[in-house]
């Protein structure tokens, strides 16, 4: 198959080639990114691609169904068991999508929304103001407390008795901490609101058992199928079951038309690799990790935001060093450290060159890196802050990444069938 792709247009065949080895000669450190099983892949890359499947099972516009019906089920299925779930859209194109699909369903245009303000860790999503989701409603944004760089659940809830949202949001991209869910409940059962909660960050480390579950908690549950899910770029909503002919019909044909089967069939594929051991063993890492770089970072007096980490992430205010987020993340980058420059609780900086550097776990992880090389990267990442502009240092560590990434090769995780 790719020696055809070859043949065919070997200008793309090229750049994939060049990508593919970029991502195997680089610590990826985006939290967001991570690396899916050959299985997965092969999903995406299946002749569900062909298929169109207008509707939801048993009540689908084309014919010749019969098979993408049971692909839609299987994963709507797993899911719904991976999560104790009532029910489940699987058809939602990605994360921002689902977002705004929810409050559609749930809610009018014009209904008061409340989200966790995008420089304090929230999603554009979550009623950002260049959002859509900031445009079609009436948006209330809460914030971290300043001194501790944690969520204070009381000024939540004062916020909320004084605006009375149709609908309270919970999650963030970029928040180190673990999230009460029962107090997000609580807070929004007592204004009559929705409780609506955005996973996408943290799905992989709630089916893995390492974080709280918001399904029990929530009205409805939104989340990417990648990050650390580990899964192809995606999205589904969970739900209650009294929710799910609203989000269904706010989904299609609300916003979308046709769903993408192949990416539904590679969700089946991560839905039910994230039902076994080796992956609760995985999402136990990825925090362990996490929290063990944040102790490797301290130790060379970086600040971070909430002073740590209780999930696969890690916000650093680079204030204390004199430094923005963007001329380190490039750095890094030229020493094969891949993260993203971020915005930070207080941040009078520009979203273009904030103050913060986000990085993360889940990819490291999934290459099989434990404690040992998360003490490494905090070195280096202390190196390349402290010689910012020295070529000769930063190639240095570049070779010394380059050693490590052999050591962790890429895994390629496909499991063949018995007796095959």
């Amino acid at each position: 198959m790719l020696s055809q792709f070859e043949k065919t247009d070997s200008a793309v065949f090229d750049i994939i080639h060049q990508e593919e080895n970029r991502q195997a000669a680089a610590l990826r450190m985006i939290p967001s990114e991570n690396y899916v099983s050959k299985a997965v892949m092969l999903a995406t890359g299946s002749c569900l691609t062909n298929k169109y499947a207008e509707g939801y099972p048993g009540k689908r516009y084309y014919e010749g169904q019969a098979f993408t019906d049971q692909i839609e089920d299987l994963a709507r299925q797993r899911a719904m068991t991976l999560f104790g779930a009532e029910g489940v859209n699987v058809q939602v194109h990605s994360g921002s999508p689902a977002n705004l699909a929810t409050y559609c369903a749930l809610a009018e245009v014009g209904s008061t929304i409340m989200g966790l303000a995008l420089p304090h860790g929230g999603h554009l999503t979550h009623g950002w103001k260049v959002s859509f989701t900031g445009k079609f409603f009436n948006s209330v944004q809460y914030e971290l407390d300043a001194k501790t760089g944690r969520l204070d659940y009381d000024k939540i809830a004062d916020l909320a008795k004084k605006h009375k949202p149709r609908i309270l949001i919970s999650g963030a991209s970029a928040y180190p901490r673990a999230i009460d869910f029962t107090a997000f409940q609580e807070i929004a059962k007592s204004v009559g609101a929705y409780h609506v909660c955005d996973m996408a960050h943290i799905a992989g480390l709630v089916a893995g058992k390492v974080h709280m579950s918001p399904v029990p908690y929530a009205d409805a549950v939104t989340t990417t199928t990648h990050k650390t899910l580990r899964g192809p770029r995606g999205g589904m909503i969970l739900c209650k079951k009294e929710h799910e002919a609203a989000i269904n019909k706010a989904v299609f044909p609300g916003m979308q038309g046709g769903p993408h089967m192949h990416t539904i069939a590679a969700v089946a594929v991560a839905l039910g690799e994230a039902a076994t051991p080796d992956f609760e063993a995985y999402a136990k890492q990825v925090v362990a990790n996490a929290k063990r770089l944040a102790d490797g970072l301290k130790r060379f007096d970086f600040d971070l935001v909430s002073g740590g980490t209780d999930n696969h992430l890690i916000l650093m205010d680079l204030r204390n060093k004199g430094l923005t987020g963007k001329p380190l993340a490039k750095a890094l980058d030229c020493a094969g450290i891949v993260c993203n420059y971020n915005s930070v609780p207080g941040d009078t900086a520009g979203p273009f060159n904030p103050s913060g550097l986000r990085l993360g776990t889940p990819a490291l992880t999934t290459r099989g890196m434990k404690e040992q090389q998360m003490d490494q990267v905090a070195e280096w990442i202390n190196t390349v802050a402290d010689n910012i502009d020295n070529e000769a240092v930063i190639a240095k560590i570049t070779d010394a990444v380059l050693e490590l990434c052999a050591q962790f090769p890429v895994p390629e995780l496909f499991v063949q069938r018995a007796n095959q």
